[in-house]
């Protein structure tokens, strides 16, 4: 088990959702570590990431390994706090015919705007072989469980109920 508090950050003057730069600083366990996601021409995303004691050393560190130079100038300002989850991760291996899937069960609560939002999530990540696979398992566990699927990350759950009022 892990127990994870994530905390999204953006630039005090809203440079980084501009530019729609995900930034965060996540502690799993006893370790935390900074994560960032940008936009890619091809519309993918970049994702870099490394541990570090706080978000500023963070920001250095990804801009080291080849994160975009625009995240240090766009949060040179300083940076608040936007929105979170704080939960509790079991994951599992599952081998399929082609490949291998990581299940992740999350339960906890999204944060934003002062307030709690329950959280209870089943990811599929697909680590190697077909799209296909884990998408049949996806649809498998989720008829035999009476699950929903989320289009949207915790991070856009979390804002989006950060702004509700």
């Amino acid at each position: 088990k892990l127990k994870m508090k994530t905390t999204y950050f953006d630039a005090v003057d809203g440079g980084l959702s501009a530019r729609r730069i995900t930034l965060r600083l996540r502690r799993e366990n006893d370790v935390c570590i900074c994560t960032v996601k940008t936009p890619l021409p091809d519309g993918s995303r970049g994702e870099w990431e490394c541990a570090c004691e706080d978000i500023y050393q963070g920001v250095r560190k990804l801009c080291q390994l080849g994160a975009p130079a625009e995240l240090d100038t766009l949060t040179a300002g300083g940076v608040r706090e936007v929105c979170g989850a704080a939960f509790t991760r079991e994951d599992y291996e599952v081998q399929t015919g082609q490949g291998r899937l990581e299940i992740a069960l999350d339960l906890g609560v999204l944060l934003g705007g002062g307030r709690e939002m329950p959280l209870c999530e089943v990811e599929v990540e697909l680590k190697e072989g077909r799209e296909e696979d884990a998408l049949l398992f996806a649809r498998v566990i989720a008829g035999k469980y009476s699950l929903q699927r989320e289009e949207r990350s915790k991070f856009r759950r979390a804002l989006d109920f950060a702004k509700e009022r």
